[in-house]
This record gives structure tokens, sequence and C-alpha cells, in this order.
């Protein structure tokens, strides 16, 4: 696997090898005076490349408030259909509710783990899929998929983009949350309906995602499940399709 330094600088350089040649007025017409600086486009492509969904090595380390308030800011600052902002954050710093939602993620853990088989359900056995209790910061992400009216601009024919939209926001604090040294864990295995009702979430409003927030001793190299061998990376070319489904890289290779 190449490594993670390799990556990131391969990646803040293609831009400019590919377009920064061109210099003065053609620079301009070319809209390049837009872009980041080198410093700045090789910190956005590590924060992508450093995030981790991060569910051990949290830090008793409070998150001061303003921090806090940078990262929902940064959330809030997310792309949406129709300027529709449709989350709202639940910050839970409470014990006893996180005690509680962790018990949910007990008992829906345990269910999911019956899907498994042989070394496989051996292997789920063993992975730690939250933090919820000892990550000083958990946020309930909530989607309020009436806000904006009946008629939300660019949701008529596809009515989840609210749903993407909230997903957006979700990224943005995560990447927000790396360039601050704090970890990120997403816990999915909960019963949606049940978290709802104890975080008192209004039956109009859909919970989507329940997060934990916390500084972290380290961030790992890759992917947690990547190192477990839960899982590999897909390559990329084999992800890619050029003009119609199908004529990926490959594919065009084997037609020569």
């Amino acid at each position: 696997m190449p490594g993670k330094t390799g990556i990131i600088r391969r990646a803040a350089r293609s831009y400019r090898d590919e377009m920064l040649p061109v210099s003065g007025n053609s620079r301009e017409h070319a809209g390049l005076h837009h872009t980041f600086s080198m410093a700045e486009r090789a910190a956005v492509y590590r924060a992508i490349f450093e995030r981790r969904d991060v569910r051990r090595n949290f830090l008793p380390t409070p998150v001061p408030d303003h921090i806090l308030m940078r990262l929902l800011t940064a959330a809030h600052h997310a792309g949406s259909v129709g300027f529709m902002q449709p989350w709202d954050f639940v910050v839970v710093r409470d014990r006893a509710i996180k005690s509680a939602v962790k018990k949910l993620f007990l008992k829906a853990n345990a269910e999911a783990a019956t899907r498994y088989q042989g070394k496989r359900a051996a292997l789920y056995r063993n992975l730690k899929l939250e933090g919820i209790e000892e990550a000083p910061i958990n946020i309930g992400v909530t989607c309020s998929r009436q806000r904006g009216g009946p008629h939300v601009l660019g949701r008529s024919m596809v009515r989840d983009t609210d749903l993407y939209s909230t997903c957006c926001a979700i990224q943005n604090l995560w990447l927000a949350a790396r360039t601050e040294g704090i970890g990120v864990g997403w816990v999915s295995i909960l019963d949606h309906s049940a978290l709802k009702r104890m975080l008192g979430v209004p039956k109009s409003v859909t919970v989507l995602a329940y997060l934990c927030l916390g500084y972290v001793s380290n961030f790992a190299a890759r992917p947690d499940l990547e190192t477990a061998g839960w899982r590999e990376r897909i390559p990329l070319k084999h992800l890619i399709h050029y003009e119609s489904w199908g004529n990926t890289v490959t594919e065009r290779k084997g037609r020569r």
C-alpha cells in the first residue's frame, strides 16, 4: 500500500503539476487565481486522507465550547438542497444519557452479530464499533424533513436530497474535527426509534446519525476495518466509468 504521506503529496501536487504552469493573464482567464496555495491544498487533502471513524483512544480531555462551535459552524455551512438546512444537532455530555445509548447499542449489536457465521462472526465480535461512553461529547444529528415547506427547490424529483444534505453536514464536521485533532465516530448500530425517544426528538424529525467526539491519543494509519481484515479498499480505477456504466479503465484496455 502506498505510504500515506506519499498519497497526500501526490494529491496536493496534481493540480499544480497540470495547471500552475499557466502564468499571468492566461492564469486569471483560466480561473486559477481562485486556487488555494500549495500549503492550503495539502492541508485539505491531509484532512480527507487522515479522517477516521474513531471508536477507541478517546481522551478525557474536555472539548472547549468554542472548538465545538467551530465544528458545528463547519457542519452548518454544508451545501443543502434548496438551501433547506434540514439539520439539527443534539449535543450530549450527560453520562446517564450516554449510558442509556450504550445499552441501545449493546442490544442492537448483539442482534447484528447473529447475522454472521464462523470466522466472520468471531471477527465481528472482536471489533470495537463505538466509543459512546469514552468520548467526552456525543452528538445526535437529525433531519427536519418538513423544513422549508412542502415545495423545496430541487427536491421535487428526489425527496431524499434532504437526507443527503444532512450527510454533507456530517462530513464537514468530520473533516473540521480532524484538523482540530478531534476524533469522530459514527455509531450506526442503534435502534433509531428508541434513540429518538431517548433524545426527545419530535416525531416529524428523522434521526440520521449518532456521533462520538473527543480528542484522541492517536489516529490510526488505516481504517480500523481495513486493518482488522474486514474489507479492503477497492481500487479507484474499478469505480470510474467513462461516458456510460461499465466503461472502466480495465474494460477499455481489454477492448484494445
